[in-house]
């Protein structure tokens, strides 16, 4: 009978044994669980705040740049305002020189405006000289539905980008008209660009054909922005 009592407690023993080490080696796996997540989402956050640090450190070197790059722009501005062509081109008097530059490549898309300078700044006022037609194309797609490219000549075709304004000039004159109306032209303040031209000769006068563009540039907002980091 002893023995069976003896062989009983041993059983009893290595059952508990068992259940103690399957309790230890549980805990510890949780333990080593938490660990292993603890330590993922320390090195997550540590790589987060680097780049939070790496974007800050980014941030101040621009404002740095920037603010080092005013005195030179203050520089030039002042420069710009003294220079005597700007100065004698100014359609105001009470106008800053720099303000030519402004006018000579507009910030915003306007057909008429620049039909308005055409026939009023240079085409008018030139003896002899008889507007056939003045024809500007709405700029397709910002002001006009139209998105089709109107046809130019291919060969200036690949040097010009956007950002322009298509036109078409169609006068009547004798030489001195037609050369006045050039020169009007090369000496604009706004950058105009003549892709075509053609002079045809009608009984005692001329026909001169233009075909050109004007420019024109969005403006440019410079302005701080929060970035949200990932």
């Amino acid at each position: 009978m002893q023995p069976k009592i003896t062989a009983i407690r041993k059983r009893t023993q290595i059952a508990n044994t068992n259940r103690m080490m399957f309790i230890w080696v549980a805990g510890v796996s949780i333990l080593f669980g938490f660990s292993v997540v603890g330590v993922m989402f320390l090195t997550q956050m540590l790589l987060f705040n680097e780049k939070v640090l790496s974007e800050k450190s980014r941030t101040v070197s621009t404002l740095d740049t920037n603010n080092a790059n005013i005195p030179e722009l203050e520089k030039n501005v002042r420069i710009l305002n003294s220079n005597q062509a700007l100065i004698s081109s100014k359609s105001k008097s009470d106008d800053q020189a720099i303000q030519v530059i402004l006018d000579a490549l507009p910030s915003d898309v306007n057909s008429d405006a620049l039909g308005a300078s055409l026939q009023v700044k240079l085409l008018s006022g030139i003896d002899g000289l008889v507007l056939n037609s003045l024809v500007v194309n709405p700029v397709a797609g910002i002001e006009s539905l139209d998105t089709t490219d109107s046809i130019v000549d291919a060969s200036s075709a690949t040097s010009i980008s956007g950002n322009v304004i298509d036109f078409t000039i169609s006068v009547n004159g004798d030489e001195t008209a037609l050369k006045k109306v050039l020169l009007n032209l090369e000496s604009s303040i706004r950058t105009i660009d003549i892709i075509n031209l053609k002079i045809e000769s009608q009984g005692k006068s001329l026909m001169l054909k233009i075909q050109g563009r004007g420019f024109y540039e969005p403006e440019r907002v410079v302005e701080l922005t929060d970035k949200t980091v990932k």
